[in-house]
């Protein structure tokens, strides 16, 4: 199992300081990060939590998985690892990311 758990439905409000807390009572948590939007620097409701060990995390997610916090009702599962974009596989990938290529007369 990964240690890297998705963590989503947040309240806008909640903080990386809270996740830390919650994800504690578990196991211990070896990182925490909170997507914001990067123009207005506001929670996009999910993040990511990485547990020290396997049985944390999927203690975690037994515990935490559709329990509320501040209002919303969570959702907590094993993360998926993220498409390599720059693998060279398939139409598209790399430099242009996939749009299509008009000709330049």
């Amino acid at each position: 199992m990964n240690r890297k758990l998705y963590v989503g439905n947040l309240s806008f409000r909640t903080e990386e300081q809270t996740l830390e807390s919650l994800f504690g009572e578990v196991g211990p948590v070896e990182s925490v990060r909170l997507m914001r939007d990067k123009s207005s620097g506001q929670s996009r409701g999910f993040a990511f939590v990485e547990m020290q060990t396997e049985d944390g995390a999927q203690a975690a997610i037994d515990r935490f998985n559709e329990q509320e916090l501040e209002g919303r009702r969570l959702t907590v599962n094993e993360a998926r690892p993220q498409p390599d974009y720059n693998s060279g596989q398939g139409a598209g990938a790399g430099a242009g990311g996939g749009r299509r290529r008009e000709p330049r007369w």
